[in-house]
């Protein structure tokens, strides 16, 4: 099969899969990369290489600006101190275990060690979005999990750059010393002077495909111009998309942000479907340029990096956790998460795409490449399938899930819109203003009493089948060609809009898979 096919055929057996994993409540990234090593092994299957610098700009980039155009700043400040503990620390804490493993135990060089354990040490941004997606836990937790895996690669890309360096020029000098100094100020600096550009910009092609088109022009360029500058492209990537969020307005264009939500979400789920394919499809590639003896001593090098990696997290998680309970009895810090949430932040440390791809971008005469790439491999495709595929059934059983904590908060907020909706039209007056308060005080009621319900909802049924009579009528007329193609569509849209008005909320909502 050619490229093109070999990819519609990927996606094809994806679409199933994640048919299968929605409907048995599982998270579809392990399930994806496993699938990826069994189509892997068939002796027809297609060889699909991953080129490692298009990877990350690629896959990682617009997941980065995703996530991070939707977490709140302030979330960041009040979590800086967690963040760094598991965005920095973590990553440290990981390669030096891995060091020791490697250079104490398999008599690794002492430059290969740090270069892998900086490989395997961060959690993955897209692997613990897809997985916590359908999960709703503590929004600290959740906060928490996903603001360390915007930042941890950064800390990842530094130690890699740096062990690379040194094992290029047999040490560090002067010039590289400071470059790897100014990469993660300068990352910061040029996203936020980016962002601001990016913002003054944006309002020019609002509502307008190539409005949407230049946000991902916006996401690929930050990457690749910060790589080009020798800066942090993820810090770059994730400064850029908070300050474009930071300077958004309630004057902002709702079509537009209809619009770039659907794509976004469409393309960055293809983009998530992908990477976890293909990354399982590597394994043929790696396992294949190994002897048996090399593939022996890999498999038991695996391993022990995998329990390293799984247990060092854990330790991490309630070593922190002591911390933060002694500063809450003796300074009055935040009250720490409770020992189930720790185990659940200590267990959701899936590796994904930036461990493999930064595996793939050592050079070819590295010494131990293979036996680097083979691990982090290992690394990736345990974490996902064994951590990710239980940390449903974990949420369960600690009892961390909060659909009712979470369906509370979202009644209790559109409430308050309602009540500030109607704080606006008071003093209105006319039959119009009236019309439009009468149904604002149903909704106040529906959220008040559930008794309430049915007068909304016959407001809805009759709504919705004035709407569905104009549609057979708007066919009609197609029908008896009474009117054009173009004007067809812009009334189409106009219906579909009033549809999803008048449609209940949880209708509206588009499931993930």
């Amino acid at each position: 099969m050619s490229y093109f096919e070999s990819v519609i055929a990927l996606l094809a057996v994806a679409v199933l899969l994640l048919q299968a994993t929605r409907r048995m409540q599982l998270p579809y990234p392990g399930i994806l990369a496993a699938t990826g090593c069994a189509v892997a092994a068939l002796p027809s299957a297609p060889n699909i290489p991953i080129d490692p610098h298009t990877a990350l700009a690629l896959f990682i980039a617009p997941i980065l600006i995703d996530s991070a155009y939707d977490f709140p700043l302030r979330a960041a400040w009040r979590l800086m101190v967690p963040l760094i503990v598991f965005a920095v620390g973590a990553v440290v804490l990981t390669t030096a275990v891995v060091v020791a493993i490697g250079s104490a135990g398999f008599g690794l060089p002492l430059v290969v060690a740090v270069t892998l354990g900086a490989i395997v040490s961060p959690p993955d941004a897209a692997a613990t979005t897809a997985v916590l997606v359908n999960l709703p836990v503590a929004r600290r937790v959740d906060a928490l999990l996903k603001g360390e895996s915007l930042f941890n690669d950064a800390t990842t890309l530094l130690l890699f750059s740096g062990a690379l360096a040194i094992q290029a020029h047999g040490g560090i000098d002067g010039a590289t010393a400071l470059r790897l100094g100014l990469a993660v100020p300068g990352g910061i600096a040029f996203g936020v002077g980016y962002g601001l550009l990016v913002s003054r910009v944006r309002p020019l092609a609002d509502n307008s495909v190539g409005g949407t088109l230049l946000q991902f022009v916006h996401a690929f360029a930050t990457w690749l111009i910060a790589e080009r500058l020798h800066l942090s492209p993820v810090l770059a990537t994730v400064a850029s998309a908070m300050t474009i969020a930071t300077h958004a307005s309630v004057r902002d264009s709702p079509r537009m942000r209809v619009h770039s939500f659907a794509v976004w979400t469409t393309v960055v789920f293809l983009l998530n479907v992908l990477a976890f394919l293909l990354m399982g499809m590597q394994a043929r590639s790696i396992v294949g340029a190994m002897s048996a003896p090399q593939l022996s001593r890999a498999l038991g090098f695996a391993g022990a990096v995998v329990v390293a990696v799984i247990a060092t997290r854990l330790a991490l998680a309630f070593l922190y956790r002591v911390v933060a309970v002694w500063r809450c009895k003796h300074t009055g810090g935040p009250e720490p998460v409770s020992r189930s949430e720790t185990f659940l932040i200590g267990w959701a440390g899936m590796r994904g795409l930036v461990t493999l791809a930064t595996a793939f971008a050592l050079p070819g005469n590295f010494p131990e490449r293979n036996l680097v790439v083979l691990t982090a491999f290992a690394v990736v495709l345990a974490t996902l399938v064994l951590q990710g595929g239980t940390l449903a059934l974990l949420i369960r059983w600690l009892k961390l899930e909060r659909h009712e904590d979470a369906n509370r908060e979202r009644d209790a907020a559109q409430l308050s819109l309602v009540e500030a909706a109607l704080a606006r039209l008071e003093g209105e007056e006319g039959d119009t203003a009236e019309e439009i308060r009468t149904i604002y005080r149903e909704h106040r009621n529906r959220l008040n009493d559930r008794a309430h319900e049915a007068p909304l909802a016959h407001r809805r049924g009759l709504a919705l089948a004035a709407v569905l009579a104009q549609r057979k009528r708007l066919d009609e007329l197609r029908d008896a060609d009474a009117i054009g193609p173009d004007q067809y569509l812009e009334l189409q849209e106009d219906l579909d809009w009033r549809q999803l008005g008048v449609t209940a909320d949880e209708d509206r909502r588009l499931n993930e898979s």
